[in-house]
């Protein structure tokens, strides 16, 4: 029997942890009326002897909705299935890993010790390793600066002092008995604080976790502290990673603290742009990356999925969390990024591929794909974007036009709302989520809520939809025949296109707009490529001057 779709609208039902009432008692049996009414929500269309068929089945599984509720699951367990996004007949990278960064140069320590505020990552780390300064003095600095501008920005959940001065005082002993551990030696830096460290609170932001401590550190917080960098704090990020409100406030932007920092690595963004950090940890679903970077007018780097191990982190989207590093220039990104990638035995969607990087020496001759209709559409933004595709040319590139695979790409983020409304479950059930700051329409608690709603079936669909966009995500690169892209930041569909397919991009400025407020343009590169991906966006953005703008406080 073909079946008709009727609107949702038809109905109006309460639901309520997936067992159906109709302002009764939900442990009464489904009966046929509630089936009928059910079925209107999903959009089907079912006759009374179909129904009545079901009613068995339909009791019977909500007892083992009661069954599987007894299992306590924290945030941690992770689905027996796994997101993979390689195309059919893709080959993984292979061979030994290899990086190159740029040579450090003179660098000097400036006159005026606040300048260091807003020194690179590779300054730094040749400040540190020449001995100019202490890995000390600068944690001192740079926790100075948190305790000063973090009440006006809102971007610290919690400052680990004590932490920050031991690992310091231990890269300054480690330095003086010979042992260098690289570019991170001795640099401190931020984590969103959904990263779990040790003995201080992780709190996703949320109200319901705000005393929240996990006896864990995450993976990234272990690399880091293996590669010598300095944890000096937990940074703030919208509550279970939405935006920039959290439970202290809305973290602000540095270049105009009447606005939000966007989200959601709120605070990983504002403090890397106002000069309190030089480098943070941030981690993108939809784009918590690469919006937070655009407005604050600071470099992002969002991996592949599966690059980066997502152990000790809260889990919103398990098939398209992805953790990356937020920092001033590209190759910083590129020197964070180093130290934390590859598997970990913990995290099993983390794959073994190679990362090679080296600075371009020209992009003379290259061929750079650019997405033809974002660029050609009415955005905010565009005449800077104009203006990128012009460096590109001028720097020698040849920009080769490049057409998205069709679908109205937003239909697919269903599955943020339905992994999220599974590793927030008892929020829901147990009505905890009234305690969250937002409970607006698009918040998450109402978000929780309504995907609950979204039948299994539709669920696996919208995944087998994905494997499509990734095969012909596939096609649309090699027919043009480019590893690298730019595309607008928002325009033309490509964020929420390559967060489903696990495509890397860098994000760095690339302007101003008319309010003030800084701009930025995206490389996008094939799977596992990040080197590639980071040197044609550092040739870019030394040909720029925008990463060397930076707020007044």
């Amino acid at each position: 029997m073909k079946r008709k779709l009727l609107p949702v609208a038809a109905c109006i039902l309460s639901f309520t942890a997936g067992a159906f009432i109709a302002n009764d008692d939900p442990k009464k049996p489904v009966t046929a009326d509630l089936a009928e009414a059910a079925s209107r929500v999903f959009g089907l269309d079912f006759s009374q002897a179909e129904r009545d068929s079901m009613l068995d089945n339909l009791n019977d599984q909500r007892n083992d909705f009661e069954t599987i509720r007894k299992v306590a699951l924290t945030n941690d367990v992770a689905p027996a299935i796994y997101f993979n996004p390689q195309p059919a007949g893709f080959k993984l990278p292979a061979g030994p890993s290899s990086f190159k960064a740029s040579p450090a140069g003179n660098v000097t320590l400036p006159a005026n010790r606040d300048e260091l505020a807003f020194y690179t990552v590779a300054q730094l780390g040749e400040l540190i390793r020449t001995k100019q300064i202490s890995s000390e003095e600068l944690t001192k600095f740079c926790l100075e600066r948190l305790k000063k501008y973090s009440p006006q920005l809102l971007c610290v959940v919690t400052l680990t002092e004590d932490l920050a001065l031991t690992q310091a005082r231990r890269a300054d002993a480690e330095l003086k008995a010979g042992k260098y551990r690289g570019p991170l030696h001795g640099i401190p830096y931020g984590a969103k604080d959904l990263l779990a460290k040790k003995g201080y609170k992780t709190t996703w932001g949320s109200v319901p976790f705000k005393d929240q401590v996990l006896d864990l550190d995450a993976t990234v917080i272990q690399k880091l502290e293996q590669a010598g960098a300095v944890l000096c704090a937990k940074l703030s990020m919208g509550e279970l990673a939405m935006g920039d409100v959290w439970f202290g406030g809305m973290t602000r932007n540095p270049w105009d603290t009447k606005t939000g920092s966007s989200g959601s690595s709120a605070g990983s963004g504002s403090s890397v742009s106002a000069g309190l950090l030089p480098f943070a940890i941030g981690t993108e679903t939809l784009g918590s990356i690469v919006s937070p970077s655009t407005v604050n007018g600071i470099t992002g780097l969002r991996p592949t999925f599966g690059r980066v191990s997502r152990h000790g982190a809260m889990a919103l989207s398990w098939t398209m969390d992805k953790i990356g590093p937020m920092a001033r220039t590209v190759e910083d990104c590129a020197l964070v990024f180093n130290a934390i990638y590859g598997p970990d035995g913990q995290d099993q969607t983390v794959v073994s591929a190679p990362f090679r990087y080296a600075p371009l020496p020209s992009l003379k001759g290259m061929k750079i794909g650019y997405v033809k209709k974002g660029f050609e559409s009415r955005y905010g933004g565009r005449a800077n974007d104009s203006l990128s595709l012009s460096v590109l040319r001028k720097l020698g590139a040849e920009l080769v036009p490049i057409d998205l695979p069709e679908f109205r790409y937003g239909a697919l983020t269903m599955i943020i709302g339905i992994e999220g409304a599974a590793g927030f479950d008892e929020l829901t059930r147990l009505n905890k989520d009234d305690q969250m700051v937002r409970q607006g329409k698009n918040a998450w608690p109402n978000e929780f809520r309504s995907s609950r709603f979204i039948p299994a079936v539709e669920y696996i669909q919208a995944n087998r939809i994905r494997t499509k966009l990734i095969n012909d995500m596939h096609q649309v690169l090699q027919k043009a025949g480019v590893d690298v892209y730019v595309s607008p930041a928002y325009a033309g569909g490509n964020l929420t296109l390559t967060n489903l397919t696990g495509h890397p991009c860098v994000v760095l400025p690339n302007g101003f707009n008319q309010r003030g407020l800084p701009t930025s343009i995206t490389f996008m590169g094939q799977l596992y490529e990040e080197g590639k991906v980071l040197a044609v966006a550092k040739a870019y953005q030394d040909a720029t001057e925008w990463h060397k703008k930076h707020p007044k406080l």
